[in-house]
């Protein structure tokens, strides 16, 4: 259990890392106009900052409850994360650029593209490389905090409680994948958390995965394998859960009810389905018009079909039962279990009398 200490040291960290990353934020948005809201398109900076407030208290009472351990909050490495900063703000001209000309088709001419889906091949965030190049996989953690104003990691764990309960459910021996699992961030606090479970990350891009085997090395009982997760290399009923985190507002409709169903397909009876993603329109109403305008400023391609998608009525039609539904900021997290193959009945004896 928590003490007093810890808990002071975890909120003022929190709080440091988001000024932190705020000020990268407003910095960004000063230098590139193409960030700055026009009009009033969300709640005021004193509603933002309420919620994240609630958000480190969710936060701390999971860590309070057991559900996993405290992260550090601030970097381990303060000089990676002043390297980090800069080359942050060297890599943003080009993202304006491309912001101010749509450009996002430059990353489909990256070398290794080979067998990769085109809807892949673009400048997702309108980031360099896209999701190609070992330099965007470097930066995009940081890019993505800042994003959220130092908000990512704290919205992610919420996966994590959900994901408990299907481990200790199926016992030693438990298996699960993490669908998209980019750099390893999330991998990487499955494994602080449950050092024994089997755990395999799956992801297209290879310099994505090779800065994940950076941050993963030493752990042991973890695999990467390059793969779409609308075609995954594992047999059926093989694993006890899926965490799938920021992957499905970023498919064509068509690819995710493919990825819907193989995921109902790779788990187990009585194995879960851990989905953290944006928010939707009507999910948080005061967020409504961040959500309409992130997709043209950022450039995500398929929001906007995310934005209104049934996604308990996609994972109903594979075969997977929605349950919990939980938001933490700006993002919601979703649990979907594969039910229990029913028990099979003795025949009735028929009566001889």
């Amino acid at each position: 259990m928590p003490n007093t200490l810890e808990r002071i040291a975890f909120h003022a960290a929190q709080r440091l890392r988001r000024s932190w990353y705020r000020g990268h934020w407003l910095a960004a948005a000063a230098l590139d106009r193409g960030r700055r809201p026009s009009g009033a398109v969300g709640p005021g900076r004193a509603a933002i900052d309420a919620d994240l407030d609630a958000l480190v208290a969710a936060d701390w009472a999971a860590v309070e409850a057991g559900h996993y351990l405290a992260p550090t909050g601030l970097p381990a490495r303060p000089a990676r994360a002043i390297a980090d900063s800069r080359a942050f703000f060297r890599d943003l001209p080009e993202v304006s650029r491309r912001r101010r000309e749509r450009g996002f088709r430059e990353a489909a001419a990256e070398p290794g593209l080979l067998g990769l889906p085109a809807y892949y091949r673009q400048n997702f965030h309108y980031q360099s490389g896209g999701w190609l190049t070992p330099q965007s996989a470097r930066l995009y953690d940081f890019q993505v905090e800042v994003l959220f104003a130092g908000a990512a990691g704290a919205m992610r764990r919420g996966a994590l409680p959900p994901l408990c309960e299907a481990l200790r459910r199926a016992g030693p021996g438990a298996r699960m994948a993490d669908l998209a699992c980019g750099t390893g961030g999330f991998l990487s606090a499955v494994k602080d958390n449950w050092p024994r479970v089997a755990a395999l990350g799956v992801d297209l891009s290879p310099a994505y995965l090779a800065e994940a085997a950076r941050r993963l090395a030493g752990r042991r009982r973890v695999a990467l394998v390059q793969a779409p997760a609308e075609r995954l290399p594992l047999a059926d009923a093989s694993l006890d859960a899926v965490t799938c985190i920021y992957l499905f507002h970023e498919l064509p409709p068509k690819v995710r009810t493919a990825v819907a169903a193989e995921v109902a397909r790779v788990l187990r009876p009585g194995g879960r389905l851990v989905l953290v993603d944006s928010l939707q329109t009507g999910d948080h109403p005061p967020y409504d018009g961040l959500l309409e305008r992130f997709p043209a400023v950022f450039h995500e391609p398929y929001f906007a079909s995310w934005n209104t998608l049934d996604v308990a009525g996609l994972f109903a039609a594979a075969g997977l039962v929605p349950g919990r539904v939980e938001r933490r900021f700006l993002s919601k997290i979703m649990t979907f279990d594969r039910p229990e193959a029913p028990a099979r009945q003795r025949p009735r004896r028929r009566s001889t009398s």
